[in-house]
């Protein structure tokens, strides 16, 4: 019996050895991930293609979140999972309940009341897509620098700030929230990104400290955050009415880095 005692926050082998029942529950999940991630981008699709896609708007996010819920559970248990999904929901929550009433952190903005249910003047699906990407996010820094936690910090809060250069300007040109003071890039204040660079460092650490295992690879969450860089990226370019070359190539540079990193290195791994 190997008696070596582990370091504090050395890397650990990933997965451990499971028995036949969590195997089987982690496929389990495995499956429910896979398939909520095909349903996404179907919905995703369909809302590019239709006159008036706020109605999928819903659909799509609670499909983000069962994706990325059931990925994080066969990377870091279904308890960790959730633990670390309802704390990154809470601090959007939080930021965009203060953001709406102060300007601090993202700038002046007000939501026009389109996306429902509302609770304290936020919508509910805001706060589950921070929660819904933060995972994969985070996921795609710690396949880049497995060995750092301050790396992966960095790192998961520049991919979760990267896809805002694609959200922002989806859902203020479908109405769903409206700045104040209209800035340089699609009517978007270039400190709205500095704002959520800001929240993003805080979710990365919360991440980091509830999972059991926030250096372990994930190939879901990772495909989860490839899926909407290429979605997104596609959108602008060619499906949404009128194309944005400009927000296309700019998200897609961005999400895009991201992806080949993780990638390439998490293969390696």
């Amino acid at each position: 019996m190997n008696s070596r005692r582990e370091e504090p926050g050395a890397l650990r082998v990933w997965p451990p050895p499971v028995g036949p029942v969590a195997t089987r529950a982690s496929r389990t999940m495995g499956a429910l991930g896979a398939v909520s991630l095909a349903a996404m981008v179907v919905a995703q699709v369909a809302s590019g293609l239709q006159p008036r896609p706020i109605a999928l708007t819903g659909v799509v996010v609670l499909l983000l979140v069962t994706s990325a819920l059931a990925f994080a559970s066969v990377t870091h248990s279904s308890a960790g999972a959730v633990v670390a999904f309802s704390a990154v929901v809470a601090i959007g929550y939080a930021a965009e309940w203060v953001g709406t009433r102060t300007g601090l952190p993202f700038g002046d903005y007000h939501y026009t009341g389109v996306l429902q249910p509302v609770l304290g003047g936020v919508p509910v699906i805001v706060a589950l897509a921070w929660g819904g990407m933060g995972l994969p996010a985070h996921a795609v820094a710690a396949a880049i620098a497995p060995g750092s936690r301050a790396a992966r910090v960095v790192l998961g809060a520049l991919a979760l700030t990267a896809w805002d250069v694609f959200l922002d300007p989806q859902m203020t040109r479908l109405g769903l929230w409206i700045w104040q003071a209209p800035g340089p890039y699609r009517g978007i204040p270039l400190g709205n990104f500095a704002g959520w660079l800001v929240v993003s460092l805080l979710v990365m650490v919360l991440i980091e400290r509830l999972v059991p295992e926030p250096a372990a690879w994930s190939a879901g969450l990772v495909s989860i955050y490839t899926a909407m860089a290429v979605m997104e990226t596609v959108g602008f370019a060619a499906v949404f009415d009128p194309p944005d070359p400009l927000v296309a190539v700019a998200g897609g540079t961005c999400m895009g880095l991201f992806v080949l990193l993780s990638w390439g290195r998490g293969c390696r791994r």
